[in-house]
């Protein structure tokens, strides 16, 4: 950032923003069905550098929905709105872009032409604004771009930018802290990074001692007792 003003816009975007919103209930959409959007909670302090080391690898694989085109920019908007940084790896590392690829295809899927039309639209308005494409632009214009689409202040979305900027700022959320068996929370990143001990059907007395259990990193669905019944719920990546 290159000024006060600058630096301001870049928290409206910012993972401790964020963090205000999701939490320890983010991990509401940990062991569930995708969140609808909205359904965000209080958050605790980001977790230690340590869990940096915890980043996925990148995998080049067939998307079920987005094109080509829509999963740059979408990796682009998922990697500014919770990034990467001295806590630890972000939603980028935690695959939230690869969770919204799939949930379109299953349980979001009434939201695939509201993607089509406004990442189309981000790419638009950053092309006019800054003079490339949404994910060509240095980190500092991408988040301008963002803090537009927040503010309402972006034209050409549909049906305004805000709406589009709440909706993908709730799925990135959702794909960065949601029980992995839905494709996203890759090396269980975001439950690290909210410090959320994982799911457990007992906690003895000597854990109840700590201050904190120590981490579970285990699926919901590994676990005989859950299971996926009736429904597109979603599916194992």
């Amino acid at each position: 950032m290159t000024n006060e003003t600058d630096d301001s816009a870049s928290r409206d975007v910012s993972r401790r923003g964020l963090f205000k919103q999701v939490g320890a209930a983010g991990a509401a959409a940990l062991a569930g069905t995708p969140l609808a959007a909205g359904n965000l909670a209080m958050a605790q302090e980001p977790a230690p550098p340590e869990h940096a080391s915890l980043i996925a690898t990148p995998q080049l694989e067939a998307r079920e929905t987005f094109t080509a085109a829509e999963a740059d920019i979408l990796e682009a908007i998922v990697a500014r709105l919770i990034p990467s940084d001295e806590n630890g790896p972000g939603a980028a590392e935690a695959r939230a872009a690869y969770y919204i690829d799939r949930a379109l295809a299953g349980p979001l899927r009434s939201s695939r032409e509201l993607y089509a039309a406004n990442l189309a639209a981000t790419d638009a308005y950053a092309l006019s604004t800054k003079g490339a494409g949404f994910a060509r632009l240095a980190a500092t214009d991408q988040d301008a771009v963002l803090t537009d689409m927040e503010k309402n202040v972006a034209t050409g979305f549909s049906p305004n930018a805000a709406a589009f900027f709440n909706v993908v700022r709730a799925h990135t959320i959702q794909g960065t802290f949601c029980d992995p068996y839905y494709g996203g929370n890759a090396n269980f990143i975001g439950w690290n990074m909210i410090r959320y001990p994982g799911i457990r059907m007992a906690v003895g007395a000597d854990e109840q001692r700590l201050k904190a259990p120590l981490a579970v990193h285990k699926s919901a669905y590994d676990d005989a007792m859950f299971t996926m019944k009736g429904g597109d719920h979603g599916h194992r990546p």
